[in-house]
């Protein structure tokens, strides 16, 4: 052997000795639980900025801090990322439609009895946190908040003692709509006060909302009256709906979302229960307003919404056409189509003149989730869940096929399309790359993304498990699907022990995706030596509606013969260990791990979370 060669084989033996020099390090705990997680992500209209509020765990105040951040790409001032707020409770993030202000809802404390902008009285809330002592305290109320895209300090657009529950923009930017539970006089406050004194009266309490208007020259001249400065350019605001937050209307039920149409002549919103507990299914529908009947009907509100849907589903997510004709809605539970049933997530529009719903993605077997956006044109795009993977699918029209679009493995999600630029903002993750905010100049390139954030940084640069999907027989001959998290440079190894986590819902799915929470922790475990087995069993979503309602009636015997199966399939090739199996899950994965663990002593330890063990009282208190 020649001295060249003896040096290569002497290299070759010092880096086989010391591998942690091409090794990354393991993910630890306290990085797993400092995961960064996107709840919403809103581009702008011209598609040059992206607005997104940011959750991340704050250990020394014991919360999730929510933040909202800016993105710009340059074109109008400085590029790159930006905090907008650092209050910690500000979410729900809306562009003005001219894009010169971000609108959003924050918990800052607000000294009660200020009143809004208009000095109208305001009700005592008696919220579960923050008890009404009729003394005036200052007290978490979440309220409406403006800040410019430039920066500058957050100003309110409400005050008072009643939490706004939605509100959206006007089609011209010079209107704010809003939503809070509707008003009490002091008079009534204190007749109330004095009949239940510091008792808390179960859903008699609560009451339906009230839709406001106020136009923004209203908002900041009552600002400035009180001695806020406001930017210098808002005279320009254009005077919309007349009067200082006028009263368009009242709901029986408690107001989810709001939404303008585009030509400016309608407001739809849907509603939920005043209790916030799903109860009747009636209490979930979508309505709208003509503006105009409802300005010339004044505070007395006496135009009365007009409902869009009746049905047996719960609708939510909704958005307005391009045509304002159509009002879309997403429904996760319940059916448009006639008597309640349970089905994977489907969204549809229902026509503004007639009330007559259309379904989107009508022959998409899979689920379709709620985050979908408009095209700038026309159609649609949407999160799909077919099998293990999330893809984006495009549709025209309903009467169209829904396309998958060119993408990367694994799961998109909060799908966010500007109004006046082929652009796309959204949030992209998979079991090696954890989420970050990506943007793409168009939705057919998705591929070419840019990724605008790098919160979860740290994480990526760790040495995260690996996973594929697995496929087994159940003992009915029906084929099963579910996930395989491997330990770190194990992948596809035999003989290891084996932890089954069971997802809840049961109307959900394991796939494709980085999650980090104290419900989803696979890859902390796999990081720890498990292989960790993720079943999607009967009732699971992303295999077809027939697939989900196999559950129905064998509500856990169904469920429970296919996992088995599966953990018997994974014994019998070798990847598990008989000896060290484990099984856990969490809402109805832990009602599965309590039924399981009393059919089979196969499972040498089991930890359940929030599973049900009472089921006549169950039964009493849920349905």
């Amino acid at each position: 052997m020649n001295a060249r060669a003896r040096s290569l084989a002497l290299l070759v033996v010092i880096f086989a000795a010391h591998p942690s020099h091409a090794q990354k390090a393991p993910l630890t705990l306290d990085e797993f639980f400092n995961t960064v997680s996107f709840e919403a992500v809103q581009i702008s209209p011209d598609g040059h900025s992206v607005v997104m509020e940011v959750a991340r765990a704050d250990w020394e105040q014991s919360i999730f801090r929510r933040d909202l951040y800016l993105y710009r790409d340059g074109s109008r001032g400085a590029a790159g990322l930006h905090q907008l707020t650092q209050f910690g409770h500000d979410g729900q993030p809306q562009w003005s439609p001219d894009g010169r202000w971000i609108a959003f809802l924050s918990e800052r404390k607000s000294a009660a009895g200020k009143g809004r902008p208009s000095g109208k009285d305001s009700a005592a809330r008696k919220d579960r946190a923050h008890k009404d002592d009729g003394e005036g305290k200052d007290k978490e109320v979440t309220q409406l908040y403006l800040i410019s895209p430039e920066g500058g300090e957050a100003f309110p657009v409400t005050q008072g003692e009643e939490e706004v529950h939605a509100f959206t923009w006007s089609a011209d930017s010079a209107s704010l709509f809003f939503a809070t539970r509707v008003p009490w006089t002091k008079s009534q406050k204190d007749d109330y006060r004095k009949e239940w004194k510091d008792v808390i009266e179960y859903r008699n309490a609560e009451r339906g909302d009230e839709i406001f208007a106020i136009n923004l020259s209203d908002i900041f001249s009552a600002l400035e009256s009180k001695g806020t400065k406001v930017p210098s350019d808002t005279e320009e605001a254009t005077p919309g709906i007349s009067g200082v937050e006028k009263v368009l209307a009242r709901s029986d039920f408690r107001i989810e979302q709001l939404a303008a149409s585009p030509n400016g002549k309608r407001l739809a919103f849907n509603t939920t229960s005043i209790s916030e507990r799903e109860e009747l299914i009636s209490e979930f529908e979508v309505y709208a307003i003509d503006l105009k009947a409802a300005d010339l009907a004044g505070a007395s509100a006496d135009h009365a919404p007009r409902r869009l849907t009746k049905n047996e589903a719960q609708e939510g997510r909704i958005s307005w056409s391009s045509d304002s004709r159509h009002v879309f809605f997403h429904v996760s539970v319940g059916s448009v189509e006639g008597k309640y049933l349970d089905t994977q997530e489907r969204l549809y529009w229902a026509d503004a003149d007639t009330g007559e719903s259309t379904r989107w993605a009508s022959t998409f077997d899979g689920s379709t989730s709620s985050g979908y956006t408009l095209l700038s044109g026309n159609g649609i795009l949407f999160p799909g869940v077919l099998g293990t993977e999330v893809g984006v699918y495009s549709q025209a029209a309903p009467s169209a096929k829904a396309q998958l679009v060119s993408g990367w493995p694994g799961t998109y999600a909060h799908i966010s399309a500007a109004e006046s630029s082929p652009r796309v903002a959204f949030v992209y993750s998979s079991l090696q790359r954890p989420d970050e905010v990506y943007l793409a100049d168009s939705a057919d390139q998705l591929q070419q993304a840019k990724p605008i954030t790098s919160f979860n940084k740290l994480l990526a640069e760790r040495e995260l498990p690996k996973g594929k999907p697995y496929r087994w027989k159940s003992s009915d001959g029906t084929p099963v699907e579910g996930m395989l998290i491997y330990p770190p440079g194990k992948f596809e190894a035999k003989g290891l022990p084996m932890l089954t986590l069971i997802h809840g819902g049961p109307g959900d799915a394991d796939g494709d995706h980085f999650e980090a929470d104290w419900y989803q922790w696979s890859a902390l475990a796999a990081t720890n030596g498990w292989l960790v087995f993720q079943p999607n069993y009967r009732g699971s979503t992303g295999y077809g509606d027939k697939f989900l309602m196999q559950i129905v009636p064998e509500m856990v015997s169904r469920p429970g013969k296919d996992i088995l199966a599966g953990v018997d399939a994974l014994v019998k090739d070798g990847s598990a260990d008989t000896e060290h199996l484990a099984i856990s899950g969490y809402s109805y994965g832990g009602y599965m791990t309590n039924w399981l663990i009393t059919q089979t002593t196969r499972f040498k330890a089991a930890m359940t979370g929030a599973g049900a063990v009472e089921n006549v009282a169950n039964w009493g208190n849920d349905d």
